[in-house]
């Protein structure tokens, strides 16, 4: 390739730069570098002028590689190389020198200093451009099929927008019925419609759309290959009951001797081991709970297979393992309820008048254990005085940092159902009450208005006095003292939400990123907030965070809006950020394949490693270990990291 021709453009990015960075300074110490021809500075070279300087530049100066000192290469560096195709030149001459979030924003307190760091970072992407070599992206064909992890609410909108729109969608739930937790609950905030009047149908559709293969008690083993070509291991759980031949008479369940707590009912109620979870359950079938079955013979039970004039019941049923292709996955694997016996100063698990927020969800449904009335466990009786407390397990250093978001809404939503239903006194204590969404605020006023007690403080303890009472201890931050409430009833822990016990499995068995807090982590909050870090693959719902009802539906639609953008095309080019394997140097020890954590690397026929262009990340790890040298990361090649470093240190020498 012909020598280097290196033009410079420094971006003021407004003041985000300008403010902290001296562009004078920045301008006189990157000029007259080897190889540099044009430098230049403008106030946002990302804009349409700036972008059209560029063109105009690399015509004017014959320039064939580009440095640009700009913002993070996460925000622009698609729109600079889309430049560099409109000039004619390869985009992967490209270099961007991060002098916002590398400097100015993190050393705002000292222009100086900051002014000397842009200096140096300039400096060190001028060597690295120097050898920069053109690269061509790589085209994969996609199938035009999607498996979508988890099916509560948001798996199944993203499913249904993705099978309507003529796609083979696999739905994968662990669980014997699609519909997550929001079957569970019993009106939404803040219009308190109903909640299975809202999802039911959606279960419905899903559960008969043609494009729609439904796989319950089943949960995904292995994902092999890569974006547009997923080879996808699932094992589904045995049900003991014919889909096809189940009538869901309910003959078997009449004749069922054994009743153990429902774990869809929170335990509040009990189920027989022969059991549908709920009336509009999806599929519309029972299920034998093995593990509580007397037993699977006429001589200790066998009650249920011959009550089944259907003969829809066979005892020998057993494990499946299913393999199918797909192009892109979406995850929405949703969430699990904090487990309030953490706080052991609520007495949660102790006491037994001290409840969480989902068993009060049950209680006020209809067709939940109680048929729609809140009593106290320990006697049953309806409660006349009630207290709330919020951020149990949310925003708290002990357990867990995160707001939750859908506690404060979930408990004002509940007292104002208990108020009007039964004329209970609550009373909520909260630390910030958070109503964030659209016509939130007015219904939490609406509550305030219609007898619910607001308390701004902290609950440090309860104390169980006689007949199960309690004694609620806090602290009210306004008035600034205090506070015992004594004779409640019934206490409700406004527990928050956490990542489900799986959510490192499927991390694992995906390639997903998860964050501290343990939920998937999204490519980037803002401008990718449903894309994994791994190609093909989305997140959606509570999977990747808190949120409620309406933004986990909107993220399915996003994720699903994502998905079809790759499958529609039916190919993609792939970033040639990849390791490439030199076959004369490679000893054939295996040790790349080992470490690679994108399974990337395979063995050949000559015993030589072997990469996959699609699954590799360009991490490294594999060019690291090598000890041949066989192995070279493209784009980020070891001498274009040594060029760096040693201007970096003839600068300082």
């Amino acid at each position: 390739m012909a020598s280097a021709r290196i033009g410079i453009f420094l971006c003021h990015c407004g003041s985000n730069i300008k403010g902290v960075v001296d562009f004078d300074r920045l301008l006189e110490g990157v000029k007259g570098l080897p190889d540099v021809e044009h430098v230049e500075d403008y106030k946002f070279v990302c804009s349409k002028p700036g972008q059209q300087i560029l063109k105009d530049r690399v015509k004017e100066y014959r320039l064939n590689r580009i440095v640009i000192a700009s913002c993070s290469p996460r925000m622009h560096e698609p729109t600079f190389r889309t430049v560099m195709r409109e000039a004619g030149l390869n985009p992967y001459l490209l270099e961007i020198a991060n002098i916002r979030e590398h400097v100015s924003w993190v050393h705002s307190d000292d222009s100086d200093a900051a002014t000397e760091k842009a200096i140096d970072l300039v400096r060190m992407s001028v060597a690295r451009a120097r050898l920069l070599e053109p690269l061509e992206e790589t085209e994969v064909t996609v199938r035009k099929s999607t498996m979508v992890v988890g099916a509560g609410i948001a798996g199944i909108s993203a499913a249904l927008d993705l099978a309507d729109a003529g796609y083979q969608v696999y739905l994968v739930e662990k669980e014997p019925t699609i519909g997550g937790h929001m079957a569970r609950w019993d009106k939404t905030f803040p219009t308190l419609d109903c909640s299975s009047c809202i999802l039911t149908p959606r279960m419905a559709q899903a559960g008969s759309h043609p494009n729609i293969e439904l796989l319950t008690l089943a949960e995904v083993e292995k994902v092999d290959g890569f974006v547009g070509n997923f080879e996808v291991t699932v094992r589904q759980k045995p049900r003991y009951v014919d889909l096809e031949k189940c009538t869901a008479c309910g003959d078997c369940l009449e004749v069922c001797p054994v009743d153990v707590p429902s774990e869809f009912d929170s335990n509040l109620g009990y189920r027989n081991a022969i059991y549908i979870p709920f009336a509009q359950a999806v599929p519309s079938a029972y299920t034998l709970d093995m593990e509580n079955c007397l037993g699977i013979d006429a001589v200790r039970c066998g009650k249920c297979k011959d009550a089944c004039e259907a003969g829809a019941i066979f005892y020998d049923d057993h494990m499946k393992e299913l393999t199918f292709k797909v192009g892109t996955i979406i995850v929405a694997t949703g969430f699990e309820v904090f487990d309030a016996t953490e706080k052991a100063e609520y007495g949660y698990g102790t006491f037994p008048n001290v409840v969480n927020i989902a068993e009060i969800e049950r209680m006020l449904n209809s067709a939940g254990p109680t048929q729609g009335h809140v009593t106290r466990p320990s006697d049953l009786k309806e409660p006349k005085r009630i207290v709330y407390i919020q951020c149990v397990g949310s925003r708290d250093q002990r357990t867990n940092r995160y707001c939750s978001r859908i506690c404060c809404m979930t408990a004002i939503k509940q007292a104002r159902m208990i108020r009007d239903k039964t004329g209970a006194d609550v009373y909520i204590f909260y630390i910030d009450l958070r109503a964030f969404g659209k016509g939130y605020e007015e219904f939490m006023e609406d509550t305030a208005a219609a007898g619910v007690s607001f308390i701004r403080g902290r609950v440090g303890e309860i104390i169980e006095e006689k007949e199960n009472n309690l004694t609620v201890r806090g602290e009210d931050t306004l008035l600034g003292k205090p506070i015992d409430l004594e004779n409640v009833d019934m206490v409700v822990l406004s527990t928050g939400v956490v990542p489900p016990k799986d959510a490192k499995k499927i991390a694992q068995v995906l390639n997903l990123s998860q964050s501290p807090d343990g939920f998937l982590l999204e490519a980037h909050p803002k401008l990718r907030p449903v894309d994994s870090f791994n190609d093909g693959i989305f997140v959606a719902g509570m999977s990747q965070g808190p949120k409620d009802i309406p933004d986990a539906v909107a993220q399915a639609k996003a994720a699903a809006a994502g998905a079809m953008s790759m499958m529609g095309k039916g190919k993609i080019s792939v970033e040639p950020y990849y390791s490439k394997v030199d076959e004369e140097l490679c000893a054939g020890c295996h040790i790349c394949v080992s470490v690679c954590p994108y399974n990337a690397i395979t063995v050949n026929q000559r015993d030589k490693a072997e990469v996959n262009p699609a699954l590799c990340k360009g991490c490294g790890t594999c060019t690291a270990t090598c000890a041949s040298g066989a192995i070279s990361s493209q784009h980020y090649t070891d001498g274009q990291i040594a060029a760096m470093i040693e201007e970096f240190l003839s600068a300082h020498e």
